[in-house]
């Protein structure tokens, strides 16, 4: 009996080390996609926030400005963009807690509640905008809208590489709700 109670008293050590450094794992991966998503939230935000490019006809003394604060779905963008990555570095405090206190449920519940929110506000921006580049690039002949990017070069690829970040900003945080939702998991 003495010799069965030192084996389960050994092997219940080999099983806690690996949780805790799963643990631990889950912490580094959480704060690491919280920093690219933030980088990313703010290249967008940045990248299409400055986009302006002058057009000028040489026929008649015309001069065309293409803005993103021309159109209500690039200023939804940036804004939506803006508060994401504004709510990333403020979260940034407590994905840091996670490394000291791993058994920390409420403030990984309040994570995953808040990033689950950002998540779709940076969808919804996303989505607005992915339309308005869409015509830019292609126009639509049934609404005899014209497609601008033949004019516009400069500013149509700063607002296609604009919304190539934020799309990957919307993966990296449901990547950390996945793995916020692992780590709760572990937990219960």
């Amino acid at each position: 009996m003495k010799a069965e109670a030192v084996e389960s008293g050994e092997a219940s050590t080999i099983i806690a080390a690996p949780k805790r450094g799963i643990n631990r794992g889950i912490s580094i991966a959480d704060l690491i996609l919280r920093v690219v998503a933030a980088i990313g939230t703010f290249a967008s935000a940045l990248a299409m926030g400055t986009t302006t490019e002058t057009l000028t006809i040489f026929t008649q003394p015309i001069i065309i400005r293409a803005k993103y604060n021309d159109l209500p779905s690039l200023t939804f963008f940036v804004i939506a963009n803006s508060i994401v990555c504004g709510y990333l570095v403020l979260s940034f405090p407590l994905s840091i807690s996670h490394f000291i206190r791993r058994e920390a449920r409420i403030t990984r519940i309040i994570l995953v509640i808040f990033d689950t929110a950002m998540v779709e506000l940076l969808t919804a921006g996303a989505s607005a905008a992915t339309v308005v580049v869409y015509l830019a690039h292609k126009g639509n002949a049934n609404a005899n809208w014209l497609a601008i990017c033949q004019q516009f070069n400069n500013f149509c690829e700063r607002i296609s590489g604009s919304l190539i970040g934020s799309f990957a900003s919307i993966i990296m945080i449901m990547l950390i709700i996945i793995t916020s939702a692992v780590a709760l998991s572990r937990h219960s």
